[in-house]
């Protein structure tokens, strides 16, 4: 059930497993006091969309004359850089305080605060990971025609210290992006359609309702099922509804009583992933070692069988210790293929390739068995 509290304190989710920790809540109020009386250490994850602090003097308007519907409320207003400079820097300490040893956070910007905003985060001790440019297909066009259409938000991905050991979760992401790394630049629509929330007035709620889909991939990147994301300018609760959908746990504050009203009603409407659908892809990098010795001492391939390489360009023996023999060279699966091609690393699992009928397979595919068997035993 989603609750709102409106004094720092803390509400202990029926069943839940986190303590005094308010889970799935909006606390109403400012953001520093309200984070600086959560326990600390105690949030995996934090995306943090801050005043941007744009400066309008004078209201935007198209060639004609219309007024263009810009941010121009008071809590984006700040006397001076100074000013706005002593905010950032007080919520980020509180940020980073509640922030668990092996926590991360997201901040995003424009080119107003987003530079100001990374000053803060490295004089505060936080790691830099990534800046990540969110590049947007449907762009406002600069309507004076005197600069570039500014078509694009920048996200600062930090870790609470370099010691960190983030999350991160690179083989899920690779697999969502066809095969391919997924790279820091996003191209993804602003929020319109049926996705922007609009009072009765036709009107939007909030002037920088962020979508949906930057707060999927940025969710589904680096958290996983059951974490705590800490969302400290909540708004119309974009970062609630997706973690609620991605079953995660959100804590939200927020001031604004309308922002908070439209996010209670959107988070409520939600309807959460479950079983398998939640399933994060295992990185390699933690799956059970298994030593290609252990291919041979097992029978899954026999001492003297011939390996080649994809293309059938290099071949070695293997041996009854699980070593490689090649021409002159002789060593662990890696060595060899590094020394037949004259490199200076290999990955042997996916070089080196076994006959199976007429088929070549990498000898990755038989350490895949051996790990399912392994995990079948241990659960």
């Amino acid at each position: 059930m989603l609750r709102t509290e409106r004094s720092p304190g803390f509400v202990k989710a029926p069943g839940s497993e986190q303590g005094s920790l308010p889970i799935d809540t909006i606390l109403v109020g400012d953001c520093i006091d309200h984070m600086n009386s959560l326990p600390e250490g105690s949030v995996d994850l934090i995306f943090a969309d801050p005043p941007y602090n744009l400066q309008l003097d004078q209201g935007l308007t198209r060639p004609d004359q219309s007024k263009v519907d810009a941010v121009d409320d008071d809590w984006d207003k700040f006397d001076s850089f100074a000013h706005y400079d002593a905010f950032t820097n007080a919520w980020l300490k509180a940020a980073r305080r509640v922030l668990k040893p092996d926590g991360a956070i997201w901040v995003i910007g424009s080119y107003h605060n987003i530079f100001r905003v990374g000053t803060a985060l490295q004089n505060l001790d936080f790691w830099m990971l990534n800046d990540v440019i969110w590049r947007k297909a449907n762009p406002m066009p600069n309507f004076r025609g005197t600069r570039f259409t500014n078509a694009h938000e920048t996200l600062i991905w930090a870790s609470r210290s370099q010691k960190s050991k983030v999350t991160f979760n690179y083989e899920a992401l690779k697999l969502a992006n066809d095969d391919t790394q997924m790279r820091s630049d996003w191209l993804f629509p602003i929020c319109t359609g049926a996705e922007r929330l609009k009072g009765d007035d036709d009107e939007k709620v909030h002037p920088t309702q962020k979508p949906e889909a930057l707060l999927y991939r940025i969710l589904t990147a680096t958290t996983r099922p059951g974490d705590v994301v800490l969302d400290p300018f909540f708004g119309t609760g974009t970062t609630g509804a997706v973690a609620k959908k991605l079953g995660r746990h959100f804590i939200g504050i927020e001031r604004e009583n309308v922002y908070i009203n439209a996010a209670l009603k959107r988070i409520a409407s939600v309807n959460p992933l479950s079983g398998e659908a939640l399933s994060v892809t295992t990185p390699k990098r933690a799956a059970p070692r298994v030593a290609f010795g252990s291919l041979v001492e097992q029978g899954m391939i026999a001492p003297g069988t011939e390996l080649f390489d994809a293309r059938k360009r290099y071949s070695a023996m293997v041996r009854a210790d699980g070593s490689l023999s090649a021409d002159k060279h002789s060593g662990s699966i890696h060595r060899v293929g590094a020394l037949v091609q004259g490199a200076e690393a290999c990955n042997g699992w996916t070089f080196w390739h076994f006959k199976k009928g007429n088929t070549l397979l990498p000898i990755d595919e038989l350490r895949s068995e051996i790990r399912a068997q392994m995990e079948k035993i241990s659960a």
